[in-house]
């Protein structure tokens, strides 16, 4: 229920600010991926979803690198997470494909499955 109401907080300006604005926001959504059932995977990736799209300074963009959310996308990518949030995973890491590709922070068996904006 609480990426229910994230989600609706994220569609407005100020929602994703404090989201962001929260030390562990990111770090928390990330988590409940593929840790709790396939509509909790697609609830925490639209959230991340809207984040990349409408809040996504270099700072945000480096820091989904720095605490993993990155490589979870490149998990949901692997495994059986749902269409819906393997679609928008996908769409994520093409956003900022430019500065997530070449990074050390992708483990070099997720790097297979890393989409190119191409």
């Amino acid at each position: 229920m609480i990426l229910v109401l994230l989600e609706m907080l994220c569609q407005c300006a100020d929602g994703g600010f404090e989201l962001l604005n929260h030390g562990c926001g990111l770090a928390i959504v990330s988590k409940k991926i593929l840790r709790v059932s396939t509509m909790a995977n697609d609830r925490a990736v639209r959230i991340l979803l809207s984040v990349s799209r409408f809040s996504a300074t270099h700072f945000v963009v480096q820091e989904m690198l720095r605490i993993g959310v990155v490589a979870k996308l490149c998990l949901v990518l692997q495994v059986d997470s749902g269409n819906k949030a393997k679609e928008k995973a996908r769409e994520i890491l093409k956003l900022h494909s430019k500065s997530w590709m070449n990074s050390h922070c992708i483990p070099f068996n997720l790097l297979a499955s890393y989409p190119t904006s191409g």
